[in-house]
């Protein structure tokens, strides 16, 4: 029996001193919690799933309905919490599916879920509930990801103001004056303000790569072909492509592993203009493997100096930041070599999107209306008649694309001898032209800043302290939208009005996982995220894990001396206590029944 004592006793004064170090050393705060963060603290029991979305509904009411009202949430799942305690109770009995077990994700609300409204932010299709998921919904969906709701988008992704007719303006949460952009800007604020640990984005021409920008986060436009657009809404299909969007390089690699996989239905991939050929072997489930903290070392990056400089219409800070990124991955161990385009390449770059815009979108939109419930409208032209109602048309938030439906209804065909020669000739060009320049200077990938300006004004606000250089530079994102070819981009620092801004790594077809490498290096080295001062942590969002309070090596042996003396007559039964600070930090403790306190919610 003193064997038995013994061997208790010091396995206790090991996980006495062991819990005590980590109680110490460790709090969860989500403010800067990552997907292993969160997952470190449902392992631990510091968190639930269940706790974790009720975290972010405090948020969002705080902050996206009230406070700075930033307006990036179209709807949340009714259903999340729900959901996340079914997870929960799934995490216990057979153990998480992946890392996104429990892990709530936003979309932007032109992906379909058979579970809310998917109305592409156009009051023409309110209440509109798609048959089934979008195949990355599904994807995500199976995994465990709880389908937390849908942001703002502009309506049916036209334009980047971050406007649509159903919710209005979506605010920047870095500056209230500012726009999020579009037209993903509802995803990219709502990550920014931590209304969700993720959130997906779609890009068209910059769409999802702008607000990311604008909001300084870590985001992905795939190859094209990567991600199935089977699902989304379609605004010019053979340039549509989705993302994930994150606060963490590894972050953005973990769901971007859950979202890949081959979809030989996937209709972005089916378009007279074609995709760079697919490469099954590089469809990968975990791009995590790719994140080396050494990616620079004998790397070499091509410096596109058409998206540097005043000449160039960037703003000066841009260019500061850039020369400054420079600096640092010069002493991580890369080489730069200058790339300058010719002004004739990147204008047929820039001039194919209108044609294929005004052919594509009454072609495929009218596919995708057609798959909707009757009530709904079918054509471009019942579409826009919906949207000159004097119910839309006279409401607080009109339509503001009826212009680009317009001219798609009247304008182009599949037999536009233009459209044809894009698809026969332009393409192939315009993606050649920049593999084969990455081939032949040895470069891993092409790096720019992702716009020339920071966040730009809100509609109908007037920012005198916005700069934006005369001329018309050329549009950065349009390499890749163009193309098909890859973007990845990571937090490039600050301006001196506090406004963040992003470092682009644009590479060959497939190339996610290098790109993901070099960004997740940046990232480690410079740590530039950081969170709106107008969005701060709220009482509960931090919580200490501790469970035994600090002690000396006295109160230790009494402290087991007592539980030694009680072992053997009953095992006492235990709860999970929180109890806060005066800093609204909360400690998770076990006590006796009689003294535990609800939680302060």
């Amino acid at each position: 029996m003193l064997k038995v004592y013994g061997s208790v006793a010091i396995a206790l004064v090991s996980l006495v001193f062991s819990d005590a170090k980590a109680a110490l050393a460790v709090t969860f705060n989500l403010q800067s919690a990552t997907v292993r963060d969160i997952n470190n603290a449902f392992d631990t029991g510091v968190l639930t799933s269940e706790e974790l979305v009720q975290l972010y509904l405090n948020r969002i009411e705080a902050y996206d309905t009230s406070g700075p009202s930033v307006n990036a949430i179209f709807t949340t799942n009714v259903n999340a919490l729900e959901i996340a305690r079914e997870l929960d109770l799934e995490r216990k009995t057979t153990g998480p599916r992946s890392l996104l077990h429990g892990i709530p994700f936003l979309f932007k609300d032109n992906h379909d879920t058979f579970d809310m409204p998917t109305t592409g932010g156009s009051a023409a299709l309110i209440g509109s509930i798609p048959p089934d998921d979008a195949f990355v919904v599904a994807r995500l969906r199976d995994a465990g990801a709880i389908i937390f709701g849908k942001a703002a988008t502009d309506e049916f992704a036209i334009s980047g103001s971050g406007y649509n007719s159903i919710t209005g303006q979506t605010l920047n949460p870095y500056n209230t004056l500012r726009a999020a952009a579009g037209s993903s800007g509802g995803s990219g604020a709502a990550i920014a303000a931590n209304f969700s640990t993720l959130a997906t984005g779609s890009d068209t021409g910059g769409s999802l790569r702008t607000p990311c920008a604008f909001q300084g986060l870590v985001c992905v436009r795939p190859t094209r072909g990567l991600l199935s657009l089977d699902g989304i809404i379609p605004f010019v299909l053979s340039r549509d492509m989705i993302g994930p969007m994150g606060r963490s390089v590894e972050d953005v690699a973990i769901a971007l592993g859950v979202m890949a996989e081959f979809d030989p239905n996937n209709p972005g991939i089916m378009t007279p203009i074609a995709p760079p050929p697919i490469e099954l072997d590089k469809f990968f489930n975990d791009y995590t493997q790719f994140l080396d903290p050494n990616a620079f070392s004998g790397a070499r990056l091509g410096l596109v100096t058409n998206y540097i400089g005043d000449e160039n219409g960037v703003d000066p800070e841009i260019t500061r930041l850039v020369n400054e990124a420079i600096e640092i991955v010069k002493g991580l161990g890369a080489e730069i070599v200058e790339v300058t385009f010719d002004s004739e390449f990147l204008s047929i770059n820039s001039g194919i999107y209108g044609t294929a815009t005004s052919v594509e979108q009454e072609l495929y939109l009218e596919a995708y209306l057609r798959t909707l419930s009757p009530e709904y409208p079918k054509t471009l032209e019942e579409l826009i008649a919906v949207l000159e109602s004097p119910e839309i048309a006279d409401s607080d938030t009109p339509s503001r694309v009826l212009g680009t439906l317009r001219r798609s209804a009247l304008v182009g065909s599949p037999d536009d001898p233009e459209y044809i020669r894009i698809g026969e000739e332009l393409n192939d060009f315009l993606r050649g032209t920049l593999i084969d320049t990455l081939d032949s200077l040895g470069l891993d990938t092409f790096m720019f800043p992702t716009v020339n300006t920071f966040a730009r004004p809100a509609l109908g606000v007037s920012d005198p302290t916005f700069v934006s250089l005369p001329g018309s530079p050329p549009r950065q994102a349009l390499l890749s939208s163009s193309t098909g070819l890859p973007d990845v981009m990571v937090p490039l620092g600050f301006g001196d009005q506090g406004l963040p801004m992003t470092l682009s790594f644009t590479g060959r077809p497939y190339d996610e996982g290098k790109l993901l490498g070099l960004a997740y290096a940046f990232e480690q080295k410079t740590m530039f995220y950081r969170p709106p001062s107008l969005t701060p942590v709220l009482v509960g969002e931090q919580i200490k894990p501790a469970t035994i309070p600090e002690h000396d090596g006295v109160l230790s042996l009494v402290v087991i001396g007592g539980i030694l003396l009680g072992y053997a007559r009953f095992k006492p039964r235990k709860e999970i206590a929180f109890f806060q600070d005066d800093e609204g930090v909360y400690t998770r403790t076990c006590y006796e029944p009689a003294q535990v306190f609800a939680k302060d919610s």
